[in-house]
């Protein structure tokens, strides 16, 4: 925006289009084709009233609750459905989940809507690999879905998880053998094979989401799952803890 000319970025692998959309939003031209974007500095941003929903990252521990408790059916509201970033609802489906949107919307250049989850059985599945940059925050709870789906559920081309926060690969393997299920980590990804989520203690490194996740997955435990290191939790997802214990999952923080 502030440079000379024309700048274009060629992206490897498609990304989050959420600054594309906000420009555009804002009125600043801004070119895509395919996986081109180009911009010109020396345009103006209008102002505008912009409508931020809610994070489908944060969401996704809810949806998977959902999915994989007998009973279940939630209704999360106004959350951002970027294609981008849609590859959880994607996946979930594929194995079976009971999910619909509803309320369909476009703000600030963003999609959103009402996600409506179901409990329904779950299968294994092969991860398409094109599905991997749409859902790559959301894999540690998609893991706790697999453990609970039956039959085999395999991820490869997901070799980013391993330099986010932790290596979420290896942490959600090790805390899935530790809670009974079969978790083999791969180079690039992890074969899941579905089956009773026993008991234990597990190390969440201090990673947010590898905690949320081994939360959510005491919805199907077969009793009590300590979660060591979750203080960033309150970071990342201030109210987990108080929407998630109004949800029915039986929740407790303890102290050191």
């Amino acid at each position: 925006m502030y440079a000379k000319g024309k700048t274009t970025i060629v992206e490897p692998a498609p990304t989050r289009d959420h600054s594309e959309r906000m420009l555009s939003g804002m009125s600043y031209p801004i070119e895509v084709d395919g996986n081109k974007v180009t911009i010109e500095g020396g345009g103006k941003l209008l102002a505008t009233d912009i409508d931020v929903p809610s994070d489908i990252s944060s969401a996704t521990f809810f949806m998977v609750g959902a999915a994989i408790a007998p009973g279940s059916d939630i209704t999360l509201r106004h959350v951002g459905i970027n294609p981008t970033r849609t590859g959880v609802i994607t996946i979930l489906k594929l194995m079976g989940a009971d999910i619909t949107l509803s309320n369909e919307m476009v703000t600030g250049g963003e999609p959103a809507a009402d996600i409506r989850v179901r409990y329904a059985p779950l299968t294994g599945i092969n991860i398409p690999i094109e599905q991997v940059p749409l859902a790559i925050d959301e894999f540690p709870a998609i893991f706790i879905a697999a453990a609970c789906a039956d039959g085999q559920t395999v991820l490869t081309g997901a070799e980013e998880l391993r330099v986010k926060e932790s290596d979420r690969i290896q942490a959600m393997a090790n805390g899935l053998t530790i809670l009974g299920i079969d978790a083999l980590a791969t180079e690039d990804g992890i074969i899941i094979e579905g089956g009773i989520i026993g008991s234990g203690e597990v190390d969440s490194l201090g990673d947010h989401r590898i905690a949320m996740s081994f939360a959510i997955a005491g919805l199907q435990a077969g009793g009590t799952i300590v979660i060591k290191d979750c203080a960033n939790v309150a970071t990342s997802f201030p109210n987990f803890v108080t929407l998630a214990s109004a949800s029915g999952l039986e929740l407790d923080e303890l102290d050191g």
